[in-house]
């Protein structure tokens, strides 16, 4: 088995120093959070209210009429435990009527609607709080793709995107995210009875320990097999993770001068830092 502990103070200093930094560097000293009642969600809010302070920090939780009722409650747990300004948003009558456009719309196109049009949500809010907009999305989801362009995949900032589930899971027990929130089956919640694992066809757990050979350690497939993972596990795995390159990136700009933006020009000379 690999070994993916962590050590959580210092991630833990690592991260909010980032968040502290990257909010206010460019002027703002809030940030907002979409809180689905997940873990993922609850550890970038716990990091981002040890950051800035809890006043600093919006939750927003943006349920849809098929969400589940346990979702809202774990939110709610977090909220009360760290004491921070929230909102609750439904976007039922929000997406629905792009839903009746078409009888026979699948599960999967209404869930990225769905994920788009929180991320809506989201950004009108900072507007409005005038905070940063954090991400949620972990290093397991990134490498296989399992988000939604432009939807729970965007965001000002991720503190939690070179974090594999399986060393999430200890953050968050080191934080005292709540325990139903830490334990409960990890879902998008885009409709009833889904969950991450289920539709991925395997576990976070064998998933991470996979992915940790073949990109932190750069193992080839072949010698994952060697260390014992079945040859189609790791064709699958790789396939996503390689099809799913585009999502991880800036759209592609046709290069025509001599500094092209996310060629020859990454960032500023005077950026400060």
């Amino acid at each position: 088995m690999v070994d993916l502990t962590i050590n959580t103070d210092v991630a833990r200093q690592i991260l909010t120093g980032f968040i502290r930094s990257e909010v206010t560097r460019v002027g703002y000293s809030r940030a907002i959070v979409g809180l689905s009642g997940g873990i993922d969600s609850a550890l970038s809010c716990v990091l981002a209210v040890e950051a800035l302070g809890s006043e600093n920090v919006l939750a927003v939780r943006m349920p849809h009429k098929a969400s589940s009722r346990d979702s809202l409650a774990h939110a709610d747990l977090l909220i009360e435990q760290l004491q921070i300004p929230n909102k609750t948003i439904e976007i039922t009558d929000m997406v629905e009527p792009l839903f009746a456009l078409d009888p026979n719309i699948t599960k999967l196109r209404k869930g990225n609607i769905m994920a788009r049009e929180r991320m809506i949500v989201l950004y009108d809010q900072s507007e409005v709080f005038k905070g940063l907009v954090i991400g949620t999305s972990n290093k397991t989801e990134i490498l296989l793709g399992y988000s939604t362009q432009f939807g729970d995949a965007a965001s000002a900032m991720n503190p939690l995107g070179d974090l594999y589930k399986t060393q999430l899971r200890q953050l968050s027990r080191a934080m005292n995210v709540p325990v139903p929130i830490i334990d409960k089956p990890p879902s998008a919640d885009l409709w009833d009875g889904q969950t991450d694992e289920g539709e991925l066809g395997f576990t976070y757990e064998l998933a991470d320990q996979l992915l940790y050979l073949l990109i932190d350690q750069r193992y080839s497939p072949q010698e994952c097999v060697e260390a014992g993972f079945e040859s189609k596990f790791v064709e699958a795995v790789l396939k996503r993770v390689r099809r799913n390159q585009f999502k991880r990136m800036q759209p592609p700009i046709a290069k025509l001068s001599n500094r092209t933006i996310g060629y020859d020009f990454l960032y500023l000379r005077d950026w400060g830092t």
